[in-house]
């Protein structure tokens, strides 16, 4: 039997930790039930890094290697399961597996933790990252992918333990809309919300991380030294691009913002398609107007908002936006990044919030997204549900959303199924224009007639020896002009 001390250094050291944690979770139950405040998992559940069946990507074809763009990452993922059921965390860890394959990368392994709270050193806990490292070790992987956002601590102790790449979700979901990013306005935003996350994690080795106060002659003891630090150099350049960052979004913002005054001049209703990451948004779009927006299966395909022109079946104009794709805990970066972007929400008269009907959990869908609509101040917009993908979706999961959400609809985007019942139910929530009046517009006033036409609500229409009689719907401003023609 070889003695601990004739083993190798790292591998000693894995040893005492893994002793150490066992000592420290045997100490804790040895105190007995009554120590036990709230409610306490079980050992073996607290004491297992637990796999997650069906997450692995690899690649069966080595030749499909061909085919990617981009250099495939190995990854292992890691979730802390605190609450809800195994369902859930095996969810979750699922969307996170969609994510980094959206990305590039390859996932190799799928863990979770269960615990009360994530540890704040090292996420998982010290003795679970020993095991971890060997996870990795075995399985050739080169990042790990946490499901959750990590302090500047939790990732430096996570990787010290490791010896690999540590991200987190947030810096996940960062590089997809980089990648994605076409737009000058999408690429500037996605700079603004990597520069807010990246500027508390600046890291740096030996010299750099010094503190050196700089100063030349007689400044006194302590304060004699090169100046700046290299990481400091960093923060302040990296504030002063943040800085200009918005002041160059806030000039492309003023151009949206003219052309959505010029909308509501000319009273024309606007509607905003917002829903999760890859429930079938721009589909729905193409279906209702022939817009011909990309649509690609994966996360976060649709970065930049496309505002197209529609028509109701009974010739009402309106516009329809579709928007960026939200996500279960959006990180708070993106959400300010993109907050003139998701203006598009806000400013609506009403907003399709598409759901995909095939999910595993459509009901956290909706309210991930309701979560942040609230936060652009759109709360108080008129909704309705399109379950969307109702040709894949399970009948009775169907059943159970249009009976839970009372203002629902299930479509697909695909087939046209329940298209026509929507664009009705649209036509029906979109604001009407409020005065009633009837016309004779002599037919040397066309332009009348074309604009009643184009932003009012036209009831009957007849041709006389006069000219056009109208009897119509319209806003307060265009019935001021039809004054001299009443009848």
């Amino acid at each position: 039997m070889t003695s601990p001390s004739s083993l190798p250094q790292d591998d000693q050291r894995l040893e005492t930790n893994r002793a150490d944690a066992l000592m420290e979770e045997d100490a804790a139950w040895s105190l007995g039930d009554d120590s036990r405040d709230g409610e306490q998992f079980e050992r073996e559940e607290r004491a297992a890094l637990r796999r997650v069946a069906g997450l692995s990507t690899e690649l069966e074809d080595v030749t499909e290697v061909e085919y990617r763009q981009l250099r495939l990452e190995r990854v292992v993922l890691v979730g802390v399961w605190t609450s809800g059921t195994a369902q859930d965390a095996d969810n979750s860890l699922a969307e996170l597996a969609a994510l980094a394959e959206t990305a590039g990368a390859l996932v190799l392994d799928g863990l979770v933790q269960r615990r009360d709270k994530p540890d704040p050193a090292t996420f998982i806990g010290s003795g679970k990252a020993a095991e971890l490292r060997d996870i990795v070790l075995e399985s050739g992987a080169d990042t790990v992918v946490c499901d959750g956002e990590l302090s500047p601590g939790q990732l430096i102790h996570l990787e010290d333990v490791v010896k690999v790449k540590v991200i987190d979700r947030t810096a996940l979901i960062l590089d997809i809309f980089a990648q994605h990013a076409k737009s000058r306005e999408g690429k500037a935003q996605v700079a603004l919300a990597q520069m807010q996350y990246m500027l508390p994690r600046l890291r740096g080795w030996g010299q750099s991380l010094s503190r050196q106060m700089g100063g030349g002659k007689g400044g006194g003891l302590a304060t004699r030294g090169p100046g700046e630090t290299k990481i400091e150099t960093d923060r302040r350049r990296i504030r002063e691009k943040m800085a200009k960052m918005r002041r160059e979004i806030a000039d492309m913002k003023t151009g949206r913002e003219i052309k959505r005054q010029e909308r509501r001049r000319h009273k024309v209703p606007s509607v905003a398609i917002a829903g999760y990451t890859n429930a079938g948004k721009s589909s729905l779009l193409n279906r209702l107007t022939g817009a011909g927006v990309l649509v690609e299966n994966a996360l976060f395909a649709t970065l930049d908002p496309t505002v197209r022109r529609a028509e109701t079946p009974t010739g009402r104009v309106y516009t329809l936006a579709d928007t960026v794709g939200f996500v279960r805990h959006l990180p708070h970066h993106l959400v300010e990044a993109f907050r003139s972007t998701m203006e598009e929400v806000g400013d609506s008269d009403l907003i399709l919030h598409v759901v995909d009907g095939s999910h595993p959990d459509p009901e956290e869908q909706l309210a991930a997204v309701r979560e942040v609509i609230r936060d652009v101040g759109a709360q108080d917009v008129p909704e309705i549900v399109v379950i969307n993908k109702a040709d894949a979706a399970d009948p009775h999961v169907m059943a159970r959303l249009l009976r839970i959400e009372k203002h629902a609809i299930a479509v697909s985007a695909r087939t046209g199924q329940g298209i026509p019942e929507l664009l009705a139910m649209i036509d029906e929530e979109l604001p009407r224009p409020r005065i009633e009046l009837t016309a004779v517009v002599p037919y040397t006033h066309g332009g009348l007639v074309s604009r009643v036409h184009a932003e009012g609500e036209v009831l009957s229409e007849e041709h006389t020896a006069e000219g056009t009689m109208l009897k119509a719907r319209v806003h307060e401003e265009l019935a001021a002009e039809l004054e001299p023609f009443a009848a």
